[in-house]
């Protein structure tokens, strides 16, 4: 379960090491194949494990090709997915192009998503968590999904 939130160091190269305890986790299962790719609501990157990707590229692969909205978001999503594997130091290098989408400099954090991670820009990162807050406490965020309403948390 990746779950957490972590503030990450993105060096001169273009590399960020992944949390130990993250990589420490998928070394003992003999994971070290990763996918990047974009979100196609936020301004940040999705890392997901190899194995759980190809679980979604299946799912956005089945999608109708003659629908546009479907045909958008393969477009988006496997376009650009880009294949990265954990360095012998536990470090991921992040493509120059996905890096520019998601604003990524120096100061990043990296936050589990229960399948996959996101990767946000530290201050981008900060302002829309401080705008969700805002829009939950004043009631602005449109109320609970149905789903949800039978949630106890």
């Amino acid at each position: 379960m990746l779950r957490g939130i972590n503030a990450i160091t993105i060096d001169g190269k273009g590399r960020m090491a992944l949390p130990a305890r993250y990589r420490d986790a998928f070394a003992a299962r003999q994971q070290t194949a990763f996918i990047f790719t974009i979100d196609t609501e936020e301004t940040c990157l999705l890392l997901y494990p190899v194995i759980e990707w190809q679980l979604i590229e299946s799912k956005l692969q089945s999608l109708p090709s003659f629908n546009p909205v479907a045909r958008r978001i393969q477009r988006l999503l496997i376009g650009h997915a880009t294949d990265v594997d954990l360095d012998a130091s536990g470090r991921l290098l992040l493509p120059p192009p996905l890096r520019e989408h998601a604003q990524l400099d120096k100061k990043v954090v990296l936050i589990g998503q229960g399948n996959k991670f996101e990767l946000w820009n530290e201050q981008l990162w900060q302002t829309r968590r401080e705008q969700w807050l805002l829009e939950e406490s004043d009631g602005s965020a449109g109320g609970l999904p149905e789903e949800m309403k039978s949630l106890s948390l």
